[in-house]
C-alpha cells in the first residue's frame, strides 16, 4: 500500500522526523487559506501516487506538478490549475493520474540535496539504509551511472539503528561535523517510523540541508507491508483507492490477489508461485498474460465466481486459463465455481482448464458433463499451448 506525500508528513510529525509544515487542500480556496496560515514562502504540490511530478504535464497544458507561490492568491491560482486535472509523469504513463488534492507546504532555502531511504533487503534478511549525496534526482540513474555514490548500511533487526551508523552515513554523504547530531535525530526517528509502522520502504528524496543549517525530510514515498495492515489501522485508513487499479481494489474485497498486466490471456491460479510459473509458460509459448491472479489455497465457489467477473472486466482478454493444483483446495469445488461463473456470466471467450490434485477426477467429470464450451488440458505445457492458440484465433 502507498500513501500520499501529505499523509507521509503526518507520519513524520507523529514520529518526530523534521519536515516543513504544510496542509492538504481539495479546493483553491482551501489552498489559499493554508498559504495564509503558513505565511511567506509557499510551495504547492500535486498529490498523486507517482514520482516525477515536478517535470510532469497536465492534460490542460499546465506545466509541472510542483510550483512555488509568492502569495496566498498565487497558491490558490496554482491549485486551481492542478485540482481536477490529469497529471502525466514518466511514472504514470500516458494515461496520467487525476489530481484531487494538493499539498500546500512551507518552502525552504536549500543548500544541498541528499537521498535517504530505508528498505527491506530480503537477501540479507534485514533492513538496509540507502543514502547518497546525489539527491533530488532519479536514484535509478545515480545507481546506473555512479554506483559508487550509493551507500548501503545494514541494520541488525534485533539491535536496531546504532548511533555510530548514523554518524558514519552522515560523513559518507558529506555532512559536516556540526550536522551529525541533527542527522542522527532524523535517521533514528525515521527508522522507528519504518519499524513501528510495518513499512517495506521509506524513501526521502530529497533530504535537504537548508541555508540556515537545518536537516529536513522534504519529500517522501512510503510502501507498507499489506500483510501487516491488520495491526496498522491508522495507516490502513490512509489508503486512497482512487489511485489504484479498480480491478485490484475489487479483488482485494474478496481476498483475491490480482495485478493487471498488458496481455490478452487471463489467468486464474491458486498459489503465487504457480501463478508466476503459469505466466512464464504462457510467454514461453508466444502468449502474453493479462494479469496475475492468485485465488489462494482455500478459495470457495463465490471467490471463483468473483475472480471470473474481474477477469472478464478487462476488455483486452481473448482467452482464459484456469490452472489449479488441489492441495488444501478441492478440484470439485473449483469446478463447481467455474461452472456457476461461466453460466451466470454467459462466458463467450475461450476457456482452458487444467486441474490436478485433490478430487481431480470428480472435478474433471463435473466440467465434462457441464455442457460448457471449454478445453481440458492434461498438464501445464498442454494448457499453455492450447490457451495461446485460442487467444490467437479469437
Amino acid at each position: 500500500m502507498n500513501i500520499h506525500e501529505y499523509q507521509a508528513k503526518e507520519l513524520f510529525l507523529k514520529f518526530g522526523v523534521p519536515t516543513p509544515g504544510g496542509f492538504v487542500a481539495s479546493t483553491a480556496a482551501e489552498a489559499q487559506e493554508a498559504a495564509e496560515k503558513l505565511g511567506a514562502g509557499i510551495v504547492v504540490k500535486a498529490q498523486i501516487h507517482a514520482g516525477g511530478r515536478g517535470k510532469g504535464t497536465f492534460k490542460n497544458g499546465f506545466k509541472g506538478g510542483v510550483h512555488l507561490a509568492e502569495t496566498p492568491a498565487k497558491a490558490a491560482e496554482i491549485a486551481g490549475q492542478m485540482l481536477g486535472q490529469v497529471l502525466e509523469t514518466h511514472q504514470t504513463g500516458p494515461e496520467g493520474k487525476l489530481v484531487s488534492k494538493v499539498l500546500v507546504a512551507q518552502s525552504v532555502d536549500i543548500k544541498k540535496e541528499y537521498y535517504l531511504a530505508i528498505l527491506l533487503d530480503r537477501a540479507e534478511r534485514c533492513p538496509v539504509i540507502v543514502a547518497s549525496a546525489e539527491g533530488g534526482v532519479n536514484i535509478e540513474e545515480v545507481a546506473e551511472n555512479h554506483p559508487d555514490a550509493i551507500i548501503r548500511t545494514y541494520v541488525h533487526p534485533a539491535l536496531g539503528i546504532q548511533s555510530y551508523q548514523c554518524r558514519k552515513i552522515a560523513r559518507q554523504i558529506g555532512l559536516g561535523s556540526d550536522k551529525l547530531r541533527a542527522f542522527e535525530k532524523l535517521l533514528t526517528a525515521l527508522y522507528r517510523l519504518f519499524i513501528e509502522s510495518d513499512c517495506s520502504m521509506v524513501e526521502v528524496n530529497p533530504l535537504v540541508e537548508t541555508t540556515d543549517g537545518q536537516i529536513l525530510a522534504l519529500d517522501a514515498k512510503f510502501n507498507f507491508d499489506d500483510n501487516a495492515l491488520y495491526r496498522q489501522k491508522a495507516v490502513a485508513a490512509m489508503r486512497d483507492t482512487t489511485e489504484e487499479d479498480p480491478r485490484e481494489v475489487d479483488a482485494s474485497a474478496f481476498n483475491l490477489n490480482y495485478i493487471g498486466l498488458d496481455g490478452d490471456i487471463a489467468c486464474m491460479v491458486n498459489g503465487a508461485g504457480l501463478a508466476m510459473a503459469t505466466m512464464d509458460i504462457i510467454k514461453l509459448h508466444g502468449g502474453e498474460p493479462a494479469n496475475f491472479l492468485d485465488v489462494g489455497g482455500g478459495a470457495n465457489e463465490e471467490q471463483v465466481k468473483q475472480a471470473f467477473r474481474i477477469l472478464l472486466s478487462d476488455p483486452k482478454v481473448k482467452a482464459i486459463l484456469v490452472n489449479i493444483f488441489g492441495g488444501i483446495m478441492r478440484c470439485d469445488v473449483i469446478a463447481q465455481g467455474i461452472i456457476n461463473a461461466a453460466r451466470e456470466m454467459k462466458l463467450e471467450v475461450p476457456l482452458v482448464v487444467r486441474l490436478e490434485g485433490t478430487n481431480v477426477e470428480q472435478g474433471r467429470e463435473m466440467l465434462g458433463s457441464s455442457g460448457l464450451k471449454l478445453t481440458a488440458a492434461t498438464d501445464l505445457t498442454d494448457a499453455a499451448m492450447k490457451v495461446v492458440a485460442a487467444a490467437k484465433a479469437a
